[in-house]
């Protein structure tokens, strides 16, 4: 691994929504130029917002591998074996490997490499393309400290990163990577409730989306609880208790939780298998 980060070459092998999120967010940093990351897509539909970037773009995911440092693995699950055994013969120790590939253990990922690479299994989130993300890594068994500073460097830009056992993962799957979604169908929601009482749907949307970045902008930044941040905006006999209480007769609470452990349970089902 190049000790002096302008130095480092960055490969990525998929050039999806993850890999464009977390690339946009390394040359956030300044720390990387552009000219040292290699990009390999599949599609030449997928070209063009990478070419922007300044990066070199490639259909060789062997091209990818070869003359970088620290390589991102942004494929399906179900095709991590094709692709690693496709670039297997030019991994050597020199390379540290991030898999964004969801439900793929470290355990399986490090009987597929070369002994002494090393593996960070890495699981963002959709705002990452915002650079808004909330990021969760695990470092394999010959993954070191200093890998894992470093990681943290050229990825806060993304968002907020985190580092924890590899047990979290598919929790962390289950809260932030679905949760996504969760918060959306809530937004949703909201805005459909607003559309109900008279107000025009398009408002509603707006109004809805500020509302949630509102809200999760200070339960971010005031470092409160959440139960006491709600707690601050209920009054006696006010509108906002009764809402809530209609939100607990709905059983939200409940069925919050259990989209999570459902989430987290396919994903620990996507490692089984």
């Amino acid at each position: 691994m190049a000790s002096d980060l302008s130095q480092l070459k960055i490969g990525f092998i998929g050039a999806g929504n993850m890999s464009y999120g977390i690339l946009k967010g390394i040359l956030k940093s300044g720390d990387i130029s552009a000219a040292n990351v290699t990009v390999s897509a599949p599609s030449i539909n997928n070209f063009p917002r990478f070419q922007e970037m300044g990066v070199h773009v490639v259909h060789s995911n062997v091209a990818a591998v070869s003359g970088a440092q620290l390589v991102f693995l942004a494929v399906k699950p179900h095709f991590i074996r094709t692709v690693v055994n496709e670039v297997l013969p030019h991994l050597t120790e020199r390379h540290t490997i991030v898999s964004v590939a969801a439900g793929v253990t470290l355990e399986t990922l490090e009987q597929l490499l070369p002994a002494g690479v090393e593996t960070v299994r890495l699981m963002p989130n959709l705002p990452c393309v915002l650079q808004e993300g909330a990021l969760l890594f695990a470092r394999g068994s010959c993954a070191t400290p200093e890998t894992a500073s470093m990681l943290k460097h050229l990825l806060s830009a993304c968002g907020s990163v985190e580092e924890g056992p590899e047990s979290w993962i598919d929790i962390h799957t289950g809260l932030s990577g679905s949760g996504v979604a969760f918060v959306y169908l809530f937004a949703e929601a909201m805005a459909e409730g607003a559309v109900k009482m008279g107000m025009p749907s398009a408002l509603a949307q707006r109004i809805a989306a500020q509302t949630m970045l509102g809200a999760g902008r200070m339960l971010r930044d005031s470092g409160k609880p959440a139960a006491v941040l709600r707690g601050e905006v209920c009054t006696p006999g006010g509108t906002t208790i009764y809402g809530l209480h209609a939100l607990e007769k709905g059983g939200v609470r409940s069925a919050a939780m259990s989209a999570v452990e459902a989430a987290t349970e396919r994903a620990r089902e996507l490692g089984r298998k």
